[in-house]
């Protein structure tokens, strides 16, 4: 007896072997996709309902600072310098382990409510986003973020909490849990530092998360310290590899691109982080072309500001169309192999199709909505008119997180709270009390 079964809807499997179904059922039994087809013969505990929506893959978030949901409008608009050194920085000082974990419960939710089923995140104070991750019910890939700015001292200390922390944590949560190492970046980090991290990351068989070529700073740094970019300075040290996610990947030539291709390094895009802070835009056409697997990204939401993958996804196709003046560039069904089948492939887990022996990893979008009507194309629906509020429905691991636009998994008011509770200990003086927590008679 499978444990779920959600029939009537159509079913957008992204398996080019199975193709879609325009109207089927999927059975979910011990967290696994058992099932897809016209018709289930068996039974199951629990009925889902998808009449009138879509049953698609959960999205795939390959790059996040989760905890940052605090920083949230902290400091918009500003030159990138002074947005970090005197806004961003000095609060990620004042940040624990109870603020991060509030944070990222808050990310988690945002989230689930808008379609993401798993993301890969790179912060601080990790511990914490772990035991938030595993109360809410994600799947999630966490990186202890790691930087020594060639200070051997420092080096050795990142080195060993992420040490500790795949250690502890991969594998956790029943499995939803992987860790991987979290180098932050090429100008962050020592050649020696990120050799050591490549080493280690081999030895305890996890992936790596590093940001690589987000700015043109970062490129022009590079070429005075090393006499070569990025790209050219972790592949001459030999850590580029298959197991290695780079963030961003903006200011690449055309033998970067061969480099990351031959490699099979792949590439997190964060089309909207980089526009909000003028950061460049990244050549994902041309890197598709070479055979680069690009998934798609949020980033954190001190610079995005949210982390909706449904606007991720339509900021994706149109910015690459108007940079290109080729209407034809990055189709929808493209974009959402990004958001799905190739963000799996990245992380490395059995997600980003519904195919049977898969992760029940699913979700629910109701395509009876005035700006969904009338419905000609699900591929071209799903990426320039939905909005990640038309989730109803999602499933991680084959438990129902939200139903019918319910939360089920957490307190949502709760959850607020709490993070504006931990968004008032790093800056009380500019932050607006829309909750009632200032409030003597309120009952929260």
């Amino acid at each position: 007896m499978a444990d779920t079964l959600i029939k009537n809807g159509y079913i957008l499997t992204m398996d080019p072997d199975s193709g879609d179904l325009k109207k089927g059922e999927v059975a979910i039994e011990n967290g696994r996709i058992v099932y897809v087809g016209l018709s289930y013969n068996g039974k199951a505990d629990k009925i889902i309902d998808a009449s009138g929506s879509v049953v698609m893959p959960g999205l795939v978030n390959t790059h996040n600072h989760a905890g940052m949901t605090l920083l949230r409008g902290y400091a918009d608009d500003l030159p990138l310098a002074e947005w970090l050194e005197d806004y961003i920085w000095p609060v990620e000082a004042k940040l624990g382990p109870e603020e991060i974990y509030a944070g990222v419960r808050l990310a988690c939710l945002e989230m689930i409510k808008s379609g993401t089923t798993t993301f890969a995140d790179m912060y601080i104070h990790e511990q914490a986003a772990a035991r938030a991750v595993e109360d809410c019910g994600i799947r999630a890939a966490l990186s202890y973020g790691m930087i020594d700015f060639g200070d051997p001292e420092r080096a050795e200390s990142s080195l060993l909490k992420g040490r500790n922390f795949v250690k502890d944590f991969n594998g956790a949560a029943n499995g939803r849990i992987s860790a991987m190492y979290g180098p932050h970046a090429p100008h962050t980090c020592s050649q020696q530092f990120l050799q050591d991290v490549r080493e280690q990351a081999r030895k305890d068989d996890v992936k790596v998360h590093i940001h690589v070529l987000e700015t043109e700073a970062e490129l022009n740094q590079m070429k005075e310290k090393y006499g070569k970019c990025s790209v050219n300075m972790l592949h001459d040290i030999g850590f580029f590899d298959s197991d290695v996610l780079a963030a961003h990947c903006i200011w690449l030539s055309g033998g970067d691109m061969d480099i990351l291709a031959e490699t099979g390094v792949h590439v997190s895009h964060d089309p909207v982080s980089n526009m909000k802070t003028a950061a460049g835009i990244a050549p994902v056409p041309q890197l598709l072309e070479k055979g680069v697997n690009v998934s798609l990204s949020t980033d954190g939401c001190a610079s995005n500001n949210n982390l909706d993958m449904f606007g991720v996804m339509k900021m994706t196709a149109l910015l690459h169309k108007v940079n290109s003046m080729d209407l034809t560039v990055i189709d929808a069904r493209k974009v959402l192999e990004m958001a799905t089948v190739n963000g799996a492939k990245a992380l490395g887990i059995e997600a980003g199709m519904i195919k049977e022996g898969y992760y029940g990893d699913l979700i629910v979008v109701d395509m009876k909505r005035p700006h969904l009507t009338p419905l000609y194309d699900v591929d071209s629906h799903l990426v320039y008119s939905a909005l990640g509020s038309d989730v109803t429905t999602v499933l991680v691991d084959g438990k129902v997180l939200m139903e019918n636009g319910q939360v089920l998994c957490m307190d949502e008011y709760e959850i607020m709270v709490e993070a504006s509770k931990a968004a008032k200990k790093t800056d009380s003086q500019h932050l607006i009390d829309v909750l009632g927590l200032n409030n003597p008679s309120s009952d929260q």
